[in-house]
């Protein structure tokens, strides 16, 4: 199960840089892959607008 961006995102990019399997995609709204994350939870503990959670 990997993480997922909610609508609540701003694309702030304050977790893009700090996804280390470059799993983020800009856009919008930022989107996460799930076929390249591995749930180490670091875009999540970033994202000051918490639309981050597992899927």
């Amino acid at each position: 199960m990997a993480y997922k961006i909610s609508d609540s995102c701003v694309a702030c990019g304050s977790c893009i840089d700090e996804c280390p399997m470059e799993a983020i995609s800009a856009g919008d709204i930022y989107s996460i892959d799930p076929d390249k994350c591995t749930e180490c939870g670091t875009c999540a503990g970033v994202c000051p607008n918490d639309a981050i959670s597992l899927a």
